[in-house]
């Protein structure tokens, strides 16, 4: 149903599936994230990903879902995306701390893309590889190296 009031209603189960599962996606991330006292983490990354997932939503009923433009949206996301996941990253003398962090934000982004583009088992792998490796991989490394003074990351 289209009125000028209202505007489309007919996609809205589809639409909240999709920012929902955006959101699901990445609160295993979001979990990991805040249980490390990262900078980022349970308010953060969902709000990513709900973000651009709502960016892409909106994008397809605005352009068509097969619209040329569509490749502007996802240029302007992953400005967007980068952008803030810059400022994740914080330099302390010769050390680095937070790119971990930045890069599960400009992660995050891309999951909720994808789900807004409707690619649900392509937000899903690269939700579980970014948590898989943030376990995993973490473990590998020392605790203090990720870690600045204060115990932000």
């Amino acid at each position: 149903m289209t009125s000028s009031l209202w505007g489309v209603w007919g996609d809205v189960t589809n639409h909240l599936v999709r920012m929902a599962l955006a959101f699901l996606f990445t609160l295993p991330i979001a979990w990991n994230r805040e249980h490390g006292t990262r900078s980022a983490g349970l308010r953060t990354f969902p709000i990513v990903a709900l973000a651009s997932c709502g960016f892409v939503v909106l994008a397809i009923e605005v352009l068509g879902e097969r619209s040329p433009g569509q490749a502007r949206i996802l240029e302007g996301l992953i400005t967007g995306i980068g952008f803030i996941g810059g400022g994740a990253i914080l330099k302390a003398g010769t050390t680095t701390h937070g790119t971990a962090t930045a890069a599960s934000i400009l992660n995050t982004g891309i999951v909720g893309g994808a789900v807004g583009f409707g690619f649900y088992d392509i937000g899903f792998v690269l939700a579980l590889a970014n948590f898989l490796v943030l376990v995993a991989l973490g473990k590998l490394k020392p605790d203090n190296e990720d870690k600045p003074a204060g115990g932000e990351a």
